[in-house]
């Protein structure tokens, strides 16, 4: 599942590409077919995300009608360059213009909301680092009260929007924190660290599209190793390193299964 910099940059896709003007709005697959008619022609007037969820806004100049968006496991988002080719029969929604084009495939949700439905799914979700209306201590307070392990809690979309797998293995390797402590036991300064850390890898992540979450003098070209070989890309410390040596300290990183996703860090660093 595509964690929340994946999101944000497909926001910042959707706009660059086809805001603020009309766009031609079909469902070749044929489940949003009414929606799609109801919006053809109009104008994509934003696009935003909250963690893993995507926002279309049409309307201008005050968004009324939104598409939400969530991918899912299987849901993919394919641009290309006008004209757009003939659709295959597994696009659910395809927006185009005189420029552009882009499908979107298998996502969990694609649906036609309100406004006030739109603020329903907001309330819902905790803060998202990446968003700049985000109250992190709005997060802390269910944190500070939780006996939930902190790695439960980051991959809690109610408690923090956005953060998924990699950057919850990554961000508490970062600051040596045992994934199995108890939320009501990470301290204010540990949290605002956290945060702040999160803040920042995110937005590289959008900027990059892609997780790097090694400092400097940890990198193959400081360290004098081989780079990382693996489909997510990127330079890690624990994600999908399972039984191989810590960057660190050399000792060999540990998986298990935690919430249904899999856990990893270094037994050795993270002992706080």
């Amino acid at each position: 599942m595509p964690e929340g910099h994946t999101i944000h940059r497909l926001a910042k896709d959707y706009a660059a590409a086809f805001a603020p003007a009309p766009v031609h709005v079909t469902s070749p697959q044929g489940k949003f077919t009414d929606a799609a008619a109801l919006l053809d022609g109009t104008t994509l007037h934003t696009a935003e995300a909250h963690g893993k969820h995507l926002f279309l806004g049409f309307r201008d100049p005050t968004p009324t009608d939104w598409i939400h968006i969530h991918l899912g496991l299987f849901g993919k988002v394919t641009f290309g360059p006008a004209p757009a080719p003939p659709p295959t029969d597994t696009v659910r929604l395809r927006l185009a213009n005189t420029t552009s084009y882009v499908d979107l495939r298998g996502p969990t949700t694609c649906a036609l909301i309100t406004d006030p439905e739109k603020q329903a799914i907001h309330a819902r979700l905790g803060p998202d680092p990446l968003r700049p209306d985000a109250d992190p201590d709005t997060a802390y307070h269910r944190i500070s009260r939780s006996r939930t392990t902190i790695a439960a809690l980051l991959m809690d979309q109610k408690v923090i929007a956005g953060v998924g797998n990699v950057y919850r293995a990554e961000v508490l390797f970062r600051h040596t924190i045992d994934p199995y402590r108890p939320g009501r036991d990470i301290t204010r300064t540990e949290w605002n660290a956290l945060w702040t850390d999160l803040v920042e890898l995110m937005h590289e992540g959008v900027k990059n599209n892609r997780i790097d979450t090694v400092r400097p003098e940890h990198t193959p070209e400081a360290m004098g190793r081989p780079p990382r070989v693996d489909d997510h890309g990127g330079e890690v410390y624990v994600y999908r390193r399972a039984n191989q040596p810590c960057h660190i300290c050399g000792d060999e990183i540990r998986t298990a299964d935690l919430a249904a996703r899999n856990l990893f860090w270094c037994p050795t660093c993270q002992k706080n």
